[in-house]
């Protein structure tokens, strides 16, 4: 009785629980989602969390369909920095699947950062929340994990 009951929840949790359905029209290469991220936090738990991100829509829709930028900024442009050798090789990483990267150029300014302290082919911008908004004005979903 206990083994049919365990076999009906798993059943109807395969059932319930189904593969996401891709709203209309799917993303294509020709059409991928646009997406911009947000990371303005700087501790390793936040910075982390955002690359996992990334790297699982990259699985999900697969590199060819999404366009993914990352805005750096406030404390989260720590993100960028080469100097962060670990978190600088899962930016390269990303950044070889499409990812790009984007940095605050009001943040680089009170932080005293210069571009070469910046992980390499990062694009830098001005005001990295402009970015994101204008981005979002485009049609591109704002995330901020």
């Amino acid at each position: 009785m206990m083994k049919q009951l365990v076999f009906l929840v798993f059943v109807f949790s395969t059932l319930a629980f189904g593969d996401i359905r891709f709203a209309q029209p799917e993303p294509s290469i020709d059409k991928p989602r646009e997406v911009v991220m947000g990371i303005s936090h700087g501790d390793d738990e936040s910075i982390h969390h955002g690359l996992s991100t990334a790297n699982n829509l990259l699985k999900f829709y697969g590199p060819e369909k999404i366009h993914l930028r990352i805005v750096a900024y406030y404390h989260g442009i720590r993100t960028l920095l080469k100097s962060e050798k670990e978190i600088a090789l899962r930016v390269r990483a990303l950044q070889q699947y499409g990812v790009e990267f984007v940095a605050c150029g009001n943040t680089m300014e009170t932080k005293k950062i210069t571009p070469d302290q910046l992980t390499p082919d990062v694009e830098v911008v001005s005001a990295g929340i402009a970015e994101v908004i204008e981005r979002a004005t485009e049609g591109a979903f704002y995330i901020q994990p």
